[in-house]
């Protein structure tokens, strides 16, 4: 199983060594909406890089994590374990949390 918690390290420490942002939390928020919209606009272009860019956005969510002090592979674990347990009731084409 991939070591989240080291690859959250890693990518952060590129970030100080290109000297990117490590301070402003809003740009990083901003800069992963970004991504997703490179992803989304991707998929629908011609699908062929849409992983490189959901690769883009999971490395800005682990750099933000890391900026935050958030040890992301246990929120993920922890969150798992919750959605399994919640019930969710079909409603037209999605569905509603029920619990």
């Amino acid at each position: 199983m991939l070591d989240l918690q080291k690859l959250q390290k890693e990518v952060f420490q590129n970030k100080v060594n290109k000297w990117f942002n490590i301070t402003n939390v809003d740009m990083e928020f901003n800069l992963i909406h970004w991504e997703l919209a490179e992803a989304f606009e991707a998929y629908h272009r011609d699908k062929w890089n849409v992983w490189e860019e959901l690769a883009d956005v999971t490395i800005y969510l682990l750099w933000l994590a890391e900026i935050l002090w958030v040890n992301l592979e246990d929120e993920i674990t922890k969150k798992i374990e919750v959605n399994k347990k919640r019930v969710y009731k079909k409603q037209g084409i999605g569905h509603i949390k029920t619990d």
